[in-house]
């Protein structure tokens, strides 16, 4: 080992502390001097154990550490949580939004990384963070929520969004991130579906990747600024039975394949992602963390992965507590350590276990060995044996800073989708003498699951506020309660009370009825679209349609004859038939992040012209779940006395401008099976507005030897048009584009018939025929 070193780096010390050395011989080094409990400390995780190592201010304590962890930690999790997260069997209020400051979490990651300097080898430790939307910690910046970003269909934005959140994570002193989510996600009761990019696997992968790339760079090795994505949930997590979150996913080995795995795999293949992480459910009887095909066959031999594999929270004890696959916490070890789990997040409870189990002959020293091996390689490839402490003033510089919040407003005002305009919109500034913004959401920042406490945030009352400032009055009424609290935290849920709501709906209709024009904002809360990680947690719901009086709220304003303007702010897909029947218009906004109040201001008002499509099919009935755009010939049939129609197709967006398409042209009509082929389409702008459109291009397979979809998504491009303006869009179509796996399990091109279509939703497309022979 030592020969592939200059003589002058032979004999300045131990390979593992020479920077010039290669990781794989520095990690090598450090093995051969590290005992079996010192091995073991390296794969477990501190949460609501940080608490074993912290006083009673909650500061890091060298003694404590000492005595608690004299073997070293390999991994802290969420510095800027002193409490620690809730699981799904610890669901208690005092381990879960304790936050720390930004100087508190900058001392205690500095404390604690000079105790660990000074701990038997010197081997730092590890901070991770969440940071789905943002950093996920107290005056960081918040950005539109996963769904809203897949909305944009804009992964360049997607990458700059991401590289702003790696960076604030980055000041903070942690060097791994648990995001992005590239589940596909085809069920609207499962109560996660905002923190996925949608219910395609192109557009999930597209999106994945781009996150990545922005989270950690191009490459294995981690830039300053950056740090190691975790990419999530492997899989099946977004199409649980009943919509039940962590139920079983009744998915057959093809449908994983073709629809499942490719976002996973496309990251893999395109980035240098350095950790996956399991989902919670199973597939087939088995659950993903105790699946070696799944993380071993498929995950590292098939598309070659070679990071670090990190459980969710508590997943690992689960496989005995919840999935009763081992009898306890020993054999939930042993199952997850034998599938390839290198990691027990949060608090390493089954993996405390290993080196007893390594002594009495139950684990070999060698799987112990892989998963230190590759926690070992993150942490020099993030270049921690070299880092120094964390400037508090510098990091306060790169956080939220005017930079973070002008990418945060252009990220909003791209998510914003218009889904219908009966001519009402955009709105004059002035025209109106007296406006009226009513609603559950209307006067407050709804940013979604996953976030903190930015620094600034701006909600819809204000955004309106602003912008008719000296043109218009603007008056609030709160129209209904969804909720009784807003504690996101709060295990119960309680709707408000009706009958408090029905006399606040009289009181919103008198405001409309003195009013020009209302502005009413409905949909979700933090409470009632969430995760529902334990069974006095639950965040999956039955019914699709607003809650409590939110219907009658709007009816109730629709009847005073005013033109009602809904503004959509919710976490899951907006099924709400008489709401998307009866308003005047409606702007889809999702979580648009802490300037989402400017955004939708901008856009109700003309200065921003919404481009956003949907990135999921909205049904009109719970009863038609699971629906997907991409479904087989044979689904649809019918249903009696309704339709199989979606309320909103998959890529549906509206436009205060108007937009022609052209027919998609070949640049063959005949390809091989090798080949590629370059489809061009012409869009122009035949309205009065610059304004963006997207793009969509799809492929159907005519006859193959295994049933396919009716179409598949495998290309979009957002443009920006001015008013008259024509412009040419190309897209090139490959082998991966039009395979598929066969009866064999063997992904090939079969020759045949392809239909290529373009156009700007999934039900609006102009088709070109394709042959490969």
């Amino acid at each position: 080992m030592l020969a592939f070193l200059p003589v002058a780096a032979r004999a300045a010390g131990p390979v593992y502390k020479d920077a010039r050395a290669p990781v794989d011989l520095r990690v090598a080094d450090l093995m051969s001097r590290m005992t079996l409990d010192e091995k073991v400390a390296q794969i477990i995780t501190l949460s609501t154990r940080k608490r074993d190592v912290m006083d009673e201010d909650r500061a890091f304590d060298p003694a404590r550490a000492t005595i608690a962890y004299p073997h070293g930690i390999g991994q802290i999790a969420r510095p800027s949580d002193r409490g620690g997260a809730a699981t799904a069997n610890n669901t208690g209020t005092d381990v879960t939004g304790r936050w720390r400051r930004p100087a508190e979490t900058i001392a205690f990651v500095n404390a604690t990384q000079k105790w660990a300097r000074a701990t038997g080898l010197g081997i730092p430790v590890m901070f991770h963070e969440e940071s789905l939307h943002g950093y996920m910690a107290p005056e960081a910046t918040s950005f539109p929520q996963a769904i809203a970003m897949a909305g944009s269909f804009d992964p360049e934005l997607v990458e700059r969004v991401q590289s702003v959140i790696g960076r604030e994570v980055r000041a903070h002193g942690s060097t791994l991130a648990l995001s992005p989510v590239v589940d596909i996600a085809r069920d609207p009761r499962w109560g996660r579906i905002e923190e996925t990019f949608g219910e395609d696997p192109y557009l999930c992968g597209e999106m994945g990747v781009a996150a990545v790339r922005g989270l950690q760079g191009p490459g294995k090795e981690l830039p300053e600024g950056k740090v190691f994505a975790t990419l999530k949930h492997m899989t099946g997590h977004g199409q649980p039975e009943a919509g039940n979150n962590v139920a079983p996913a009744p998915l057959g080995k093809r449908e994983l394949y073709d629809s499942f795995f490719p976002p996973f795999r496309e990251v893999v293949r395109r980035t240098g992602i350095a950790a996956v992480m399991p989902s919670y459910n199973e597939i087939d009887g088995i659950p993903s963390h105790a699946n070696r095909w799944l993380l071993n066959d498929v995950l590292r031999g098939e598309w070659g992965f070679d990071g670090a594999i990190v459980s969710d929270y508590a997943a690992i004890p689960e496989l005995a507590t919840f999935h009763h696959l081992a009898a306890d916490l020993e054999g939930a070890a042993r199952l997850a350590l034998h599938a390839g789990v290198d990691t027990d997040l949060p608090d390493g409870e089954a993996y405390r276990t290993l080196a007893d189990q390594v002594r009495k002959g139950l684990v070999p020293i060698s799987v112990v060995d892989a998963a230190c091996r590759r926690m070992l390689t993150l942490k020099f490839r993030a270049g921690m044996f070299e880092a120094g402490p964390i400037d508090p003033k510098a990091s306060a510089k790169l956080t939220a800073n005017a930079e973070a919040r002008a990418l945060a407003l252009e990220a909003a005002r791209k998510s914003i989708c218009l889904l219908k305009n009966g001519g009402v919109l955009p709105l004059t500034p002035g025209a109106h003498k007296r406006v009226a913004v009513i609603g559950p959401n209307a006067n407050v920042t709804r940013l979604g699951g996953y976030s903190s406490e930015p620094r600034s945030s701006v909600n819809l009352v204000e955004g309106i506020t602003a912008r008719l400032k000296g043109k218009a009055e603007v008056v609030f009424a709160q129209g209904v309660f969804i909720t009784q609290s807003e504690d996101r935290s709060a295990n119960e849920v309680l709707l408000a009370d009706p009958a408090k709501n029905r006399a606040l709906i009289a009181e919103a209709v008198e405001t409309a009825k003195a009013s020009d024009v209302v502005i009413l904002a409905i949909g979700d809360t933090e409470q009632t679209s969430r995760e529902g990680y334990a069974k006095n947690h639950l965040g999956d719901r039955t019914d699709l349609d607003l809650l409590g009086e939110q219907n009658a709220l709007f009816t109730a304003l629709k009847a005073t004859g005013k033109p009602v303007i809904v503004v959509a702010l919710n976490g899951r897909p907006p099924s709400w038939p008489t709401v998307a029947e009866q308003a005047d218009a409606i702007l889809e906004c999702w979580y648009l992040g802490q300037e989402g109040g400017t955004a939708m201001a901008e856009a109700l008002f003309g200065d921003v012209n919404p481009g956003a499509k949907l990135p999921v099919t909205v049904v009109k009935d719970v009863g038609q779940v699971p629906f997907f755009y991409n479904h087989k010939p044979s689904a649809k049939r019918g249903y009696l006395f309704s339709d199989t129609a979606p309320l909103y197709p998959f890529g549906f967006g509206l436009s205060y401008t108007s937009f022609a398409f052209g027919a998609p042209a070949l640049s063959a009509p005949r390809i091989a099976a090798a080949g590629t082929v370059t489809v061009a389409v012409e869009v122009a702008n035949t309205g009065a507005r610059e304004g963006d459109e997207v793009l969509q291009l799809y492929v159907h397979d005519r006859e193959a030897s295994v049933t396919r979809p009716v179409m598949e998504l495998r290309g979009f491009r957002r443009v920006t048009l001015k008013p008259g303006e024509t412009r040419k869009v190309e897209f090139t179509l490959g082998p991966d584009d039009f395979s598929l796996w066969n009866e064999d399990m063997r992904e090939v091109v079969e020759p045949g018939l392809f239909d290529i279509m373009v156009g700007n939703s999934s039900a609006a497309l102009k088709t070109a025929t394709l042959e490969i022979a």
